[in-house]
């Protein structure tokens, strides 16, 4: 059974930054593709970053470009997303996503287990 556990959430006043953590079990994390979602209040759930199996493609939404940085330990079965330079509209719901492939995609389909979330709000 896949266990995605996420951590590192918090509320982080605009301009600052957090760093998520995704915890995998019940898969062979190394050879999965990962990834981080985020779903604000009263929109769908959107992707925000993916890397591949070796950490050697990374992938990102133009709305954080440049401010969050996707990364993975496969040695300690961990996705981390750092996230620098805050908004407001940076506030949503996060969830840590196992890809169904070696390779990186950004839409839902391409991930087929999920994390319960972790909430980040960023004051303005």
């Amino acid at each position: 059974q896949v266990q995605l556990v996420e951590s590192g959430g918090g509320l982080v006043q605009a301009g600052g930054s957090l760093r998520l953590s995704c915890a995998a079990s019940g898969l062979t994390f190394s050879v999965h593709a990962m990834g981080w979602f985020r779903q604000a209040p009263g929109k769908e759930r959107e992707f925000v970053a993916a890397i591949s199996w070796s950490g050697g493609s990374t992938y990102y939404a133009d709305s954080v470009k440049g401010r969050f940085t996707i990364s993975r330990d496969n040695a300690e079965n961990t996705v981390y997303l750092q996230m620098n330079s805050l908004k407001p509209e940076d506030t949503a719901v996060y969830y840590c996503a196992g890809g169904v492939g070696t390779w990186a995609g950004i839409e839902e389909a391409d991930f087929g287990s999920w994390g319960q979330g972790t909430q980040v709000t960023v004051s303005s």
